[in-house]
């Protein structure tokens, strides 16, 4: 089986908001997912993201792979726990 951590979309219309769960990459893309590990609001300003890295970490030894939009939120958090120490 082939883990993908991506984005499932949730929320009304023209209002955003995406769950990142890690689902088999066979799935539809809000279909069936195996767990939330964060989520993310496009309409928020400042902080507007939060990522379980204890579990992402976990997936991605198991062989999991991130979309090109939550490795980039991958890559905000790094920077963001960098700057605040």
């Amino acid at each position: 089986m082939a883990v993908k951590i991506r984005m499932y979309r949730i929320g009304a219309n023209k209002r955003p908001f995406f769950r990142v769960v890690a689902t088999d990459e066979r799935r539809k893309i809000n279909g069936r997912f195996l767990e939330i590990v964060g989520w993310y609001d496009p309409k928020v300003e400042g902080k507007n993201f939060e990522l379980k890295d204890d579990r992402i970490a976990y997936w991605l030894s198991k062989g999991a792979i991130a979309s090109d939009s939550v490795r980039s939120l991958l890559r905000r958090g790094r920077q963001a726990s960098a700057k605040a120490a």
